[in-house]
C-alpha cells in the first residue's frame, strides 16, 4: 500500500532533480548547441537501470537512455565517485554525437548503487569524415569516435587518459572537454539532491516510491490502451532515400491491440541500408514510448512503467534495428521521425480523433565546420530546424516548431553570428506550406545561411520527396527543399549531402509543412 499524496510528492521531487540537472548542464556548458539549443536530456534510473523520472527534455534521448545505463551496469563495475561515459549506438546509444554520462548513487555505505543518474548531450563534433559528425556515411567508423562504456571519472578524479583519447579525435577538443565536464557536474548535483532526499525521507521510502511510480504509470498506460478498439492496424511511409541509392526506404508497422496490451511490429520494414538512416533498437524503443505517452491525456510520470504493456518487434539487420557496422547518424534524427509517423498513422485507423496529421517529419539537420581565419581556430556548428506541425481533429497545426522526437530551441541569430563566420540572411515562416483541410497544417520555415569564409556543410534532411500525410481528407503538407546559391546561380541540393561552400555562398533550407486534417469546407456563393 502507498499514500497517493506521497506518490505525487515523490513524483515532483524526482522530476525536479532531473530539471535541476538540466539547468546545471545548460549553464555550465560551452557549446552553443548545448547552451543555446538545449540539445540534452537528464533522467533518474533505479538500481537495475529502469527509468524512474525524466526532465521535459528530448524524447529521442529519454527512453533510449535506459539502454545506455543498462550497458554501463553490466559492462563496468562502478564504485562511489565513479562516472561512466559512452556513445556507442550498439550499446544503448543513439548516434555518436550523443554522449551519455552515467553516475552511480550509493547511500549510507550500500555495497551496490541505489540509483543511477544519467544525462545525454549532443556534441557538435565527435570526429569522423566531415565537421559536425553528421555526414552521409556508409559505416559507423566514418561517423566519429565510438566510445564503449568506460570510466571517465574514477574516485572523483577525471580520467585524463580517456579524456585525452576523446579530445584527440575531434576538431574542437577544448569545447568537447568543457562540455563533458559540464555533464559530469550535472550528475554531481543529481547525486547531491538524491542524498538530501534519502536523509529527509529515508532510503527505504525513496526506493519504495520510485518503484510505486513505475507501477502507477503502467496501470495508467494499460487503462489508456484498453480504450483503443481491439484489432490490427497497419501503416507504412517512406524516407526519401538513404543518401546513397535514390530509392525510398520503407518503414511499416502493424499495431495489434488486445485488451490492455499492445504489440508493435516493424517486421515488414526495409532491411538495413548503405546510407546513414539506419536506426538502432534504442531509437525505435524511444519512438514507440513517445507515441503511447502522447495518448495519455493526464500528466502522469514518464518512466519505465509506461512501456510495460507494450511489446516491440524490430528484426535485427533492419532499418529500425541496425547492426554493426551500419551508419546510424541519420537514424536518430530522421528515421525516428518516420517511425513516429507510421505508428501514429496506424493508430489513426483505430482512434482517428486523437491522432494528428503528419508533422514535418524531419529535423532538417545542418552541420557546418571549417577554419575561422579571423579567430585562427577550427569551428564546428550543428543545429536542427523546425517545420510545420500536423493539424489536429479540432485545431490547426502550429507553424515553425520542433515536433515529435526533437524538443530543442533554435539558435538565436545573435549568438550564431557572434560565434561563427557566417550569418542568417533570412529567417521566416514559409507561407502556405501547411496542408489545407478543415483544419490546416502548420507552415514550415525558411532559414538562409550566408558564408563569409569557406566551410564544409552537411545536410541530413527528409520529406523532400514524400510529403507529410493529411488525415480524414486533409491535404498533404508541402515537401521541403534545400538550395545552394553560388555566383548568381541556384543549385538544387538533395535531402542528404555534404558540400564545400565559398565566401559569399548561401544555403537556403525550406522545411516541410504539416498535413491538414478533415476535408475543406465548401464555400457558398
Amino acid at each position: 500500500m502507498f499514500n497517493p499524496i506521497n506518490l505525487e510528492i515523490f513524483n515532483n521531487l524526482f522530476s525536479t532533480i532531473c530539471e535541476e540537472m538540466g539547468v546545471v548542464l545548460c549553464r555550465s556548458s560551452f557549446s552553443t548547441n548545448i547552451k543555446e539549443r538545449k540539445d540534452f536530456s537528464c533522467a533518474l534510473f533505479d538500481h537495475s537501470g529502469e527509468m524512474v523520472a525524466q526532465a521535459e527534455h528530448l524524447p529521442v534521448h529519454l527512453a533510449s537512455m535506459s539502454m545506455s545505463v543498462e550497458w554501463a551496469i553490466k559492462t563496468v563495475e562502478m564504485s562511489e565517485g565513479d562516472a561512466v561515459i559512452l556513445n556507442d549506438p550498439f550499446q544503448g546509444g543513439t548516434h555518436l554525437p550523443d554522449i551519455t554520462l552515467v553516475t552511480p548513487f550509493f547511500y549510507s555505505g550500500s555495497k551496490k548503487p541505489v540509483f543511477y543518474i544519467a544525462n545525454r548531450a549532443h556534441h557538435s563534433d565527435v570526429g569522423g569524415m566531415s565537421p559536425g559528425s553528421m555526414c552521409n556515411a556508409t559505416e559507423i567508423y566514418q561517423e566519429g569516435i565510438r566510445i564503449p562504456p568506460v570510466k571517465i571519472v574514477k574516485g572523483n578524479t577525471i580520467n585524463r587518459e580517456i579524456m585525452s583519447i576523446i579530445t584527440s579525435n575531434v576538431r574542437t577538443p577544448e569545447e568537447r572537454e568543457w562540455d563533458i565536464t559540464a555533464q559530469i557536474s550535472a550528475n554531481t548535483i543529481g547525486k547531491q539532491r538524491l542524498s538530501e532526499l534519502c536523509e529527509k525521507y529515508g532510503k527505504g521510502e525513496v526506493v519504495k516510491y520510485s518503484s510505486e511510480l513505475q507501477g502507477y504509470s503502467a496501470r495508467i498506460m494499460k487503462s489508456v490502451i484498453k480504450k483503443i478498439p481491439d484489432g490490427e492496424y497497419s501503416f507504412s511511409d517512406y524516407l526519401d532515400d538513404d543518401g546513397m541509392v535514390h530509392k525510398p526506404v520503407r518503414i511499416k508497422v502493424c499495431v495489434t491491440v488486445k485488451g490492455s496490451s499492445v504489440s508493435v511490429d516493424f517486421s515488414d520494414s526495409s532491411r538495413q541500408v548503405d546510407g546513414c538512416v539506419n536506426a538502432v533498437y534504442a531509437v525505435t524503443v524511444s519512438c514507440v514510448f513517445y507515441v503511447f505517452r502522447c495518448l495519455v491525456e493526464n500528466d502522469i510520470p514518464s518512466n519505465a512503467g509506461c512501456m510495460r504493456p507494450v511489446s516491440i518487434t524490430a528484426p535485427e539487420g533492419s532499418v529500425v534495428n541496425a547492426k554493426v557496422p551500419g551508419a546510424v547518424s541519420g537514424g536518430n534524427v530522421e528515421t525516428s521521425q518516420r517511425i513516429v509517423d507510421v505508428v501514429f498513422g496506424a493508430l489513426s485507423k483505430a482512434i482517428p480523433n486523437r491522432v494528428p496529421a503528419a508533422s514535418s517529419g524531419t529535423m532538417n539537420n545542418i552541420a557546418i565546420g571549417g577554419y575561422d581565419k579571423l579567430k585562427e581556430s577550427h569551428f564546428t556548428y550543428y543545429e536542427t530546424i523546425g517545420g510545420g506541425m500536423g493539424a489536429r481533429s479540432n485545431l490547426d497545426g502550429i507553424s515553425a516548431i520542433h515536433t515529435h522526437m526533437t524538443n530543442t530551441l533554435n539558435t538565436p541569430v545573435e549568438s550564431l553570428e557572434h560565434n561563427y563566420p557566417f550569418r542568417i540572411s533570412q529567417y521566416k515562416i514559409r507561407p502556405r506550406s501547411g496542408g489545407m483541410g478543415k483544419y490546416n497544417g502548420g507552415d514550415g520555415i525558411i532559414r538562409d545561411y550566408e558564408f563569409f569564409q569557406p566551410a564544409t556543410v552537411s545536410i541530413l534532411s527528409d520529406r523532400r520527396k514524400h510529403a507529410p500525410y493529411g488525415l480524414r481528407g486533409g491535404k498533404k503538407g508541402q515537401v521541403g527543399q534545400n538550395t545552394l546559391l553560388s555566383k548568381g546561380r541556384k543549385h538544387k541540393l538533395p535531402s542528404k549531402a555534404t558540400i564545400n561552400v565559398s565566401s559569399g555562398d548561401i544555403i537556403s533550407i525550406h522545411t516541410p509543412g504539416g498535413g491538414g486534417y478533415g476535408r475543406e469546407k465548401v464555400k457558398s456563393d
